[in-house]
């Protein structure tokens, strides 16, 4: 799926004559992947005179060019700065991502909880790219007075 055909996908949807949030066909997922250390050399925002030249993780750029190709939405989610932008754009260019956008400005420090009202699935790198498997773990979750 290219930027075009997400951005349809996730166009204004109406119902009932009210906005609501689109929801993405079953069996699409929209990654959002962070790029140092995950993708690349670990390069800290305070040395970005280094993002030009850091080394991709071949596995990285295999697995997730297979996932846009299978119609997948590739985001980047990254905790390097607006500044910053244009240099990643042209690394990832360069090493032929394919990807739709990036997201600049992801908070720093890691032991990330996130909430949302959407499904979230979270998977750490763990030093290799592959295609994901199914895994029983235990997560941390809101109350619903529900307790199996």
């Amino acid at each position: 799926m290219n930027k075009e055909e997400v951005e349809k996908l996730l166009h204004e949807k109406l119902e009932d004559g009210e906005h609501i949030s689109p929801v993405l066909p079953k069996g699409i997922k929209n990654y959002l992947i962070d790029i140092d250390g995950t993708i690349c050399d670990d390069i800290p925002n305070e040395e970005p005179e280094r993002m030009a030249t850091a080394q991709v993780y071949p596995d990285a750029l295999k697995t997730l060019n297979k996932w846009y190709e299978e119609g997948h939405i590739i985001y980047f989610f990254t905790s390097r700065t607006e500044e910053h932008r244009k240099t990643t754009e042209e690394w990832l260019n360069r090493h032929g991502f394919k990807y739709h956008g990036m997201v600049m400005g992801k908070p720093r420090g890691g032991n990330y909880h996130w909430i949302d009202n959407h499904l979230v699935k979270a998977t750490r790198y763990n030093g290799k790219f592959t295609d994901l498997i199914d895994k029983e773990v235990t997560i941390q979750v809101f109350d619903d007075g529900k307790h199996d």
